[in-house]
């Protein structure tokens, strides 16, 4: 019988090295860009907000609670729902495309702002 050589390897090493070297992204990492992505919709809309608007005085419009980012679009309307609003539905009066909607109900669950009622069907929390 043959001896082994070297050291056994735990399942774990094994699955971290895999993930390693075929750059597969993690969970965390997903959690970390879905943060990074909120906050460049946020500066975007503030940067727009400043150079669109202007109140009558000519001076920079004064509040931002106003902005709307993606996230609060989509749970705005799901909101409005009672027995639950479709994935086709919510694209219809959003406009995003498919990626983008699945990223933003992703994070929304994730949130607890939302919960899936069935399949492509989401209600508010």
């Amino acid at each position: 019988m043959a001896k082994k050589k070297g050291k056994s390897v735990s399942f774990d090493a094994m699955v971290k090295f895999f993930f390693h070297h075929y750059r597969i992204p993690s969970k965390k990492d997903i959690e970390q860009l879905s943060n990074k992505l909120d906050q460049l919709e946020k500066l975007i809309l503030s940067q727009q907000e400043i150079r669109g608007k202007r109140d009558t005085t000519g001076t920079r419009a004064s509040s931002r609670k106003n902005v709307m980012t993606a996230s609060d679009t989509v749970l705005d309307i799901v909101k409005r729902f009672r027995k639950g609003a479709g994935f086709a539905e919510i694209q219809v009066r959003t406009g995003f495309d498919d990626k983008k909607l699945r990223n933003i109900i992703f994070r929304l669950n994730k949130l607890k702002k939302i919960t899936r009622q069935g399949r492509g069907v989401y209600i508010a929390n």
